[in-house]
Order: C-alpha cells, then sequence, then structure tokens
C-alpha cells in the first residue's frame, strides 16, 4: 500500500472523463511519448507534486453531493505506473460510496494492474492506433501490453470504454479503424467507443519544453472526418459516439 504519489493537477467538475461529474486526478509520469500529446508536462515522474491520500480525500469530500452520479476519475500521464496509490485512491473512494474510473493506455504488465482493475470500477481504454508500426510512431512504444490488457478486461467483464484519438494524416488510415473495429468487436465488455478529434490546445506546452511538436502542420479533425470513422466502427456493430474534445 502507497500512501504517497505523485500528481500532476486535479479537476473538480470533469465531464468528459467518464459517466457524470467527475473529480479527476492527473497523475505524474508517463511511458508514452504520443505525437499529439496534450499533457506532456506529465511525462517526467519526478515532476508534479507529491501528495498524501489523506488529502486527495478530503479534496474529494469537498464535492462528493455533486459526484453522486457521477465519481473519481485517475487520469495522467499513466496512472499505472502507480499502482498501489491508485489502487488505494479507489479503495478508499468505494469507502465512502463513489464510482471509479480508471483512464489508461493499458501498457503495464498484466501482473501489476489487476490488483488495480479488482477496484475500478470503469475503465477508459486509450488504444491509439491497431496496425502495429503505426502504434509505435504515435506512441514510440509497443502496442502489444495494451490488446493484452483490452482482452483481459473483456475474460473478467470489467465495464470499459474504448478511446480513440483521430489525427488527420495519422491515424485516420481505414485499414488502421476498420481493424481496430474488428478486434473492439470480439470482446464482450466494451459499452462504447470515444472517438476523440485531433486538436492542437496543447501545442503551446511544447514550444515550452522546447519539445520537437511534429504535428505542428496537421489540421484538427474535422466533423466530417469524425463521423466517417464513427460510421465504421458502427458499420462492424461497434457502439460509437464522436467527442469534442481529447
Amino acid at each position: 500500500m502507497s500512501e504517497i504519489g505523485r500528481i500532476h493537477s486535479i479537476e473538480t467538475f470533469g465531464t468528459v472523463d467518464g459517466p457524470g461529474i467527475r473529480f479527476i486526478i492527473f497523475t505524474q509520469g508517463c511511458p508514452l511519448r504520443c505525437l499529439y500529446c496534450h499533457n506532456p508536462d506529465c511525462r517526467n515522474f519526478h515532476d508534479g507534486k507529491e501528495v498524501t491520500i489523506d488529502y486527495l480525500i478530503e479534496q474529494i469530500q469537498k464535492y462528493k453531493s455533486y459526484l453522486r452520479k457521477g465519481g473519481v476519475t485517475v487520469s495522467g500521464g499513466e496512472p499505472l505506473m502507480q499502482p498501489e496509490f491508485v489502487r488505494e485512491i479507489f479503495d478508499r473512494c468505494h469507502q465512502i460510496g463513489l464510482h471509479t474510473a480508471l483512464d489508461t493506455s493499458g501498457f503495464c504488465p498484466l501482473e501489476v494492474a489487476k490488483p488495480v482493475l479488482e477496484m475500478t470500477d470503469l475503465v477508459l481504454l486509450d488504444i491509439k492506433s491497431y496496425i502495429p508500426e503505426l502504434y509505435y510512431k504515435v506512441t514510440n512504444v509497443s502496442i502489444e501490453p495494451t490488446l493484452a490488457m483490452a482482452k483481459y478486461l473483456s475474460e473478467i467483464g470489467k465495464p470499459t470504454w474504448i478511446r480513440f484519438v483521430l489525427v488527420p494524416h495519422l491515424t485516420d488510415v481505414s485499414e488502421n479503424i476498420e481493424k481496430l473495429a474488428d478486434f473492439i468487436v470480439g470482446l464482450t465488455n466494451v459499452e462504447k467507443v470515444e472517438v476523440l478529434p485531433f486538436h492542437k490546445m496543447g501545442e503551446y506546452k511544447w514550444k515550452d519544453f522546447q519539445l520537437d511538436y511534429q504535428l505542428q502542420d496537421t489540421p484538427a479533425a474535422s466533423p466530417e472526418l469524425v463521423q466517417q470513422t464513427v460510421d465504421i466502427f458502427r458499420s462492424r456493430g461497434v457502439s460509437a459516439i464522436g467527442s469534442s474534445t481529447l
């Protein structure tokens, strides 16, 4: 059990990271290097701030009356870099009657993730692409751990939302979307797929950190492209919606 962890920030009235109004904890540290990351300041585990679980629960309690039809989401960064910390947060949330959601890339050994998943009511699983070479290009890591987690979540019947970021001229390849849809349709636990259109709201952070932002000439995903992608998922029998935000 870990009573102390590192976070980047908190959001008290989130509406896009799980059902209802959410208290969102953004953890610090991420092993992925996504080309479109809008929180590059979450990458380095040693940045951010150290907090106790007691502190977080104290903050959550202030908003509990608003969270009864929502809950608490732990996002990042990558929460599974701090599995004991996240598991304890979720355990404490359950003790006060709040729903828990984990927003993860799935890039984590399953044995490390399982204790966290036991305390998780809903998984928001980010699958950045499906073609392995394209996934690596987008994230700089292998897709295999994420697919293994997706299959495990299906095996244990854990409610899951799949999130797919649609980037023009990168992840919008028809074959990539079709293969992802075919994979998802074989899972039994996926409640819906959220197609998240690429935007450039985080570009300024890349400049602030003097990072090479390779997508500076990439346009935002249009509503028409989002709808075309949603239609591909639906044509495979997958419940899918478009979203206006990452």
